[in-house]
């Protein structure tokens, strides 16, 4: 009978071992997030900017001065 109680003392350790990694791994993950979020932002501005810039030029005579 010891020797099951150690055993469940040793897994029971080890998972609290791996949920406090769990944790620690879900805080790095939702700073990752919110670092991201901006650069995103910024990426669907220049995207749009671009569209509107290329629209104007459909239709434009290139040697046009």
């Amino acid at each position: 009978m010891a020797k099951n109680d150690r055993e469940f003392g040793i897994i029971k350790s080890d998972l609290t071992a791996v949920r406090l990694q769990i944790r620690n791994l879900d805080q790095k993950v939702d700073r990752l997030g919110g670092r991201l979020e901006e650069p995103g932002q910024k990426m669907d501005r220049n995207q749009a900017q671009i569209v509107e810039l290329l629209t104007h030029l459909v239709g434009q005579n290139p040697n046009a001065s």
